[in-house]
């Protein structure tokens, strides 16, 4: 009988994609990892902060997403900020591709977390860059929510 390993909940979340873009369609793909790199994320030491993807030559790479180095890796130890593909179906890069043709998209990493089959995922999103005003309405949804939550425990 085949035992169900238990791996440790990672959910790290890019917060700032969310408020500087407005997100219309995500995808989930996976990564390309080397040994020390997963184990890094499995332990939490990971984040997308300043992390963007790109489309190069049909395949669609994350660019400076930082993994830190393996506490009990050795001279194979990862470098903390490289380039990693991702992996997608054909059909998902090509329309990647032509929803960013238009100008002003981009692709942002939106969470990363490790599914049950102890895989690293990405979800990415094609995204627009939100103005000034836009992300001034969003803090005000999100303060009118917050109060309209408190107004209900009370």
């Amino acid at each position: 009988m085949a035992q169900k390993m238990k791996f440790k909940e990672v959910n790290i979340k890019n917060r700032r994609a969310t408020f500087d873009y407005a997100i219309s369609e995500t995808y989930t793909a996976g990564i390309v990892l080397t040994g020390t790199e997963i184990k890094s994320i499995r332990l939490g030491k990971a984040s997308l902060v300043d992390t963007f993807c790109f489309i190069n030559d049909g395949e669609v790479w994350v660019k400076n997403m930082y993994i830190a180095e393996y506490f009990y890796g050795t001279y194979n130890n990862h470098t903390e900020r490289r380039d990693r593909k991702l992996l997608l179906s054909r059909k998902e890069i090509l329309a990647l591709s032509r929803e960013t043709q238009s100008p002003g998209y981009t692709i942002v990493p939106l969470r990363l977390f490790i599914n049950d089959r102890g895989y690293a995922k990405l979800v990415i999103g094609v995204a627009r860059g939100k103005k000034e005003y836009d992300k001034r309405q969003s803090i005000k949804e999100r303060d009118d929510k917050r109060e309209l939550a408190r107004a209900m425990m009370k």
